[in-house]
């Protein structure tokens, strides 16, 4: 448990590194998307739960929505190609994050 809390800690801070001034809206589906290719469900619903608790990050009503888009659509290359460039300038690593 100790080494999940570590990768998520980790994951939380290439978050904020990639999105210095919080994540814009028009990334939710896409940021999503990225996450979910390197965690579980229940993983990336503690990263979202540390982003809301640390302030303002996130809003939890276009957090809602941008789910149940993901439900619906797929984003864009073009999207998902974005938001995987800014976690990769924060630290977020190409393979495993728990090879991180």
């Amino acid at each position: 448990m100790t080494t999940n809390r570590s990768i998520l800690a980790t994951v939380l801070a290439w978050l904020r590194a990639g999105y210095p001034h919080g994540i814009p809206r028009e990334d939710y589906v896409a940021l999503f998307a990225v996450l979910h290719r390197k965690l579980t469900d229940r993983e990336v619903d503690e990263v979202i739960e540390g982003l809301l608790a640390s302030g303002g990050v996130l809003d939890r009503a276009a957090i809602e929505t941008a789910i149940a888009r993901l439900a619906h659509e797929k984003p864009g290359a073009d999207d998902v190609n974005r938001v995987a460039a800014r976690l990769a300038a924060g630290g977020w690593p190409l393979g495993d994050p728990s090879e991180a």
